[in-house]
């Protein structure tokens, strides 16, 4: 034991006594352990006992039960705060989903009665352009381009602010002929778009059609190029449908005297309609250099869409059979 002194005489020690004082050399002699505050993780090994001083907590960390232990495993003390997180994470999405719906709705009842733009009032113009933006700031899909799939199918325009469909869906042009109903129907497989505007008369409907073909410029621009445009084969309506009166430049003219005569000559219009309808739609081409568009899609779902195109004007299009064009 004379080597074990000066070796461990730099650090505190403490004897343990066996259990015999009166033993002899051979017998077992005092264990000095070393204790020091830098390194207590010291065990101390012999054949017949072991001892073991750490005051450092072992591989499974504080508070563990160890493996199947009913306390933080080798997974860590995070697994419970990671949890919280993900559940704080799920009720804001799902509050930003029930906000964006309302928005959704709010604009739809916007929009009802101003004839898709034409007859709404400034301070609806403001309204609806604040909801706009609000759902813009919302968008579900940041990156319409990556997602064509849900540009597919058929479009309904519900609003829109370029004032170059103003004069088309002005009344005033034509009393008795009315703009029905401004479509566009895309398909994301062949990069195809079709525009059409349907006309309802008193005899027959008709339409007034485009088709293109668009190209994805980035994210959320399209490219479109105009190739042809087609007036539709008139189709029969069931029956003439007179109004009571029509408002010219500001006057309302009274039809009554004359829907007697009109209704007389319904036979031979028909008879006209059906021979017109007969015929196959008339296609003309257009000319490639002013033929062309773009647009910016800002946000789309799978029943809103809202563009953005030249001279910053919108397009709000719904699509077809969405409760929303029922507000």
């Amino acid at each position: 034991m004379a080597t074990t002194v000066p070796l461990f005489s730099q650090f505190t020690c403490k004897t343990l006594i066996t259990s015999s004082s009166t033993s002899s050399f051979q017998s077992k002699s005092p264990i000095l352990l070393p204790i020091n505050p830098i390194s207590r993780r010291l065990a101390v090994h012999r054949h017949d006992f072991k001892v073991r001083a750490s005051d450092v907590n072992d591989e499974w960390g504080p508070d563990s039960k160890g493996p199947g232990g009913d306390v933080d495993d080798e997974w860590g003390p995070e697994i419970g705060l990671n949890s919280s997180v993900a559940e704080k994470v799920a009720e804001e999405a799902i509050e930003s989903a029930e906000e964006t719906e309302r928005l959704k709705r709010v604009l739809a009842g916007s929009l009802y009665g101003t004839d898709r733009g034409l007859s709404a009032s400034s301070e609806t113009r403001a309204e609806i352009s604040e909801l706009i933006t609000q759902l813009e700031s919302k968008n579900p899909n940041p990156a319409p381009n990556e997602a064509l799939f849900l540009l597919n199918g058929k479009w309904i325009l519900v609003y829109t602010s370029f004032v170059g469909l103003f004069p088309l869906l002005s009344r005033r042009i034509s009393p008795l002929v009315k703009v029905d109903e401004i479509s566009q129907t895309i398909d994301s497989d062949s990069f195809t778009v079709h525009n059409s505007v349907r006309f309802a008369g008193p005899l027959a409907t008709t339409s007034l059609s485009t088709n293109a073909k668009f190209e994805v410029r980035s994210p959320k621009r399209v490219q479109v190029k105009f190739e042809q445009g087609v007036i539709g084969t008139p189709q029969l309506t069931d029956s003439i449908e007179i109004p009571e009166f029509v408002e010219v430049l500001g006057q309302k003219i009274d039809l009554n005297p004359i829907r007697g005569l009109l209704t007389s000559v319904q036979d031979t219009a028909s008879s006209v309609a059906r021979t017109i309808s007969s015929q196959p739609p008339l296609k003309f081409s257009l000319p490639g250099d002013s033929a062309q568009s773009w647009l910016l899609t800002t946000y789309l779902d799978k029943d809103l869409r809202i563009s953005r195109g030249d001279g910053g004007s919108v397009f709000v299009l719904i699509r077809e059979g969405s409760s929303l064009l029922n507000p």
